[in-house]
């Protein structure tokens, strides 16, 4: 498999997965509605692990833009892969969230608060408050970016055996720090999905709050290069 299609293939297993929780707990008249915070954080942490495990040979399950551009500006990734992987990882975020779309399609009909539609694709600030918002998503992905650091290889990423690793580091992360703005940590993860729930027909759609949609992008990018930096000045 090669890398670019590993990292599309990861990224729209973890969007399919992740966003299904989401999908699963809040959308009217599923089996697991109101299952609660602790379920989608339970949740995206094995869909992280399963998107991992299953690409990691192959491309080092980046999975995420702010995950490559960490690597990339620490030195353990190839800045000239940098535009091919995150091709990959946009295009398969999106491919992911539509797929949750089609599958929770009948749900989606009988939900008719338009966030809560909405949210099923990206995410949104409890409190909005745009400096504490990027805070919180930069912090975040910090975390995330500075650990998956201390797990990779230098010539081959992460492997397979890494896989439940990260997924215990994203649940941590959701169960601790995702409660400001749902912690995205992950730009393919919200602007992909975004870009769909605009493109797609709703029954109660509402907006795609694209005043928003900048925060889930440029916090994540901003947390994975300082800890690519950080971990470039300190060493492993």
């Amino acid at each position: 498999m090669s890398p670019f299609l590993a990292e599309f293939i990861g990224t729209g297993i973890l969007l399919l997965l992740g966003n299904g929780v989401v999908a699963n707990v809040i959308l009217q008249q599923t089996k697991g509605h109101g299952a609660g915070w602790i379920t989608i954080s339970l949740g995206w942490g094995v869909s992280v692990f399963v998107a991992v495990f299953i690409v990691a040979n192959y491309s080092g399950a980046h999975i995420n833009p702010a995950v490559t551009l960490g690597l990339a500006l620490a030195g353990t990734f190839d800045w000239s892969l940098v535009p091919l992987y995150l091709t990959a990882q946009f295009l398969g975020g999106a491919l992911g969230a539509f797929l949750v779309y089609l599958f929770y399609w009948n749900h989606f009909q009988v939900t008719e608060d338009t966030d809560i539609n909405r949210a099923v694709f990206c995410t949104a600030p409890a409190i909005r408050n745009n400096a504490s918002n990027f805070l919180s998503e930069m912090i975040a992905t910090f975390v995330l970016v500075f650990a998956v650091l201390y797990l990779v290889e230098p010539e081959i990423g992460l492997g397979s055996l890494d896989a439940l690793p990260v997924g215990i580091i994203v649940l941590a992360i959701g169960l601790t720090l995702g409660g400001t703005t749902g912690y995205a940590i992950n730009p393919a993860r919200d602007l992909s999905p975004r870009i769909v729930h605009a493109l797609v027909p709703l029954k109660h759609k509402g907006g795609s709050d694209w005043r928003y949609a900048w925060i889930p992008v440029l916090g994540p990018i901003a947390g994975g290069l300082l800890a690519g930096w950080i971990f470039l000045l300190i060493g492993k």
